[in-house]
């Protein structure tokens, strides 16, 4: 089956995911995801891309981004991924790849699922039963969304901005909604569109993505739908689903 193209649309939000090849490590130590994050930082400013929340796993990234033009996000993932997986290989006199493949990505309506995706990319560690809370993660934006920590990497999307009027306000207001949880659908949802390049969203914002792009942007309704691959964590503990 051929695959499908990415959905670079300026302006909007996108759910961004790298794995690791074969689901294998990416990350080996402390410094290595300080590196990446530093390179992340040049390349946001350099591709004029806005991070909105971001982890980092052992064996793959989550990242919220807004490009500010065209191509922005295909750009900064290629520059990362070409400095950082040098830095792999040579630390660790390693060859090959680092990754599984190209990045998957997709658009995320704003009004409907940004603060869902917020959150389904902060929770991670919990759902793969790394840690018990979110902020027991070192390596994530929830210190910086829900608890005011400086992170100069981040910039607040508008949905996330409208929670309330001050800093203190916001990060209570998210603290509510994170606590509260997504559901089941909700994550489905996110995961299966991720990795299929289709839109999460209303049918009116759905509609305009594809009008934007010229092309489907949602499952065909008929026949059963395919069964989304669990998506397994590698962590030092034990396996999880994400």
């Amino acid at each position: 089956m051929p695959r499908q193209p990415r959905l670079p649309l300026t302006g909007e939000a996108h759910h961004v995911i790298q794995r690791g090849n074969n689901k294998q490590a990416i990350f080996f130590c402390d410094a290595d995801r300080r590196l990446f994050l530093a390179e992340l930082g040049e390349g946001l400013a350099k591709y004029d891309c806005r991070l909105h929340a971001y982890v980092l796993m052992t064996n793959h990234i989550h990242l919220l981004i807004t490009p500010g033009r065209d191509e922005a996000i295909g750009r900064l993932m290629q520059a990362l991924g070409r400095v950082y997986v040098g830095h792999v290989n040579r630390t660790y006199q390693r060859t090959g790849t680092l990754w599984e493949g190209r990045f998957k990505s997709t658009i995320v309506d704003a009004e409907d699922y940004v603060m869902a995706c917020y959150r389904y990319i902060e929770a991670n560690p919990v759902r793969a039963r790394m840690v018990a809370k979110a902020e027991d993660h070192a390596w994530s934006s929830y210190a910086a969304n829900a608890l005011g920590q400086t992170d100069p990497l981040l910039s607040h999307h508008e949905v996330y901005s409208r929670l309330g009027d001050t800093a203190e306000i916001r990060q209570a207001e998210y603290r509510t909604l994170f606590t509260a949880g997504l559901g089941e659908d909700v994550v489905a949802i996110i995961r299966d569109a991720t990795q299929r390049g289709w839109v999460p969203g209303s049918d009116r914002f759905r509609r305009q993505i594809a009008e934007a792009l010229g092309r489907r942007v949602e499952p065909p309704v008929r026949g059963r739908p395919r069964k989304v691959e669990e998506e397994i964590e590698t962590s030092d503990s034990q396996p999880s689903f994400l």
